[in-house]
């Protein structure tokens, strides 16, 4: 079928025989003038189901790419992913080593595992979490004062997240959390 048939008008190809029936029942053998049934159920048209439309809607006249923050919150929300993914295991590694310590069995065992696994899983996706929104807060803030999106923002970015996280930890620490 040739791809000319959207561009003219729509027609139901029926003959004057069939459109001066009363009953519905004509509406089940109408065809379009290209051939292509229309659907006894719906009463639609299936050419206009198969129009080629973006994936994603943008305004008019914008570019095609992620803004800064749809950015942000899939950095943060990997972020807190990655965190409960290494504490769980880095939970489940100190978890076996303090129950064999112990030596805990059973149910006693099972449950200990869980709370390490839980406990250093959740920590760790915090962290990650907040260090997470903060860089995200500070690349956006600065992509926004100098206007541009480069390496710069980046580095500072990561400079002032360092700086800012591990400011109530001292002056020396705080120095080498913005290095």
């Amino acid at each position: 079928m040739s791809e000319d048939y959207l561009s003219q008008p729509l027609s139901l190809g029926l003959s004057t025989a069939d459109e001066t029936r009363p009953n519905r029942s004509s509406a089940t053998s109408a065809t379009t003038a290209f051939g292509t049934p229309i659907s006894p159920y719906l009463n639609y048209d299936p050419r206009f189901l198969q129009q080629q439309q973006p994936e994603f809607i943008f305004p008019e006249g914008a570019n095609k790419q992620r803004g800064c923050f749809e950015l942000a919150f899939s950095q943060i929300g990997s972020s807190v992913m990655i965190g409960a993914g290494v504490g769980g295991f880095a939970g489940l590694y100190n978890g076996l080593q303090v129950t064999s310590a112990l030596k805990q069995t059973g149910k006693l065992r099972r449950t200990q595992l869980l709370n390490h696994i839980m406990k250093q899983g959740s920590g760790t996706a915090n962290t990650l979490g907040t260090l997470a929104v903060m860089y995200s807060a500070f690349g956006v803030l600065l992509q926004n004062v100098r206007g541009e999106d480069d390496d710069i923002n980046t580095l500072i970015a990561g400079t002032a997240t360092g700086l800012l996280y591990k400011s109530t930890a001292g002056l020396r620490k705080c120095a080498i959390g913005g290095w």
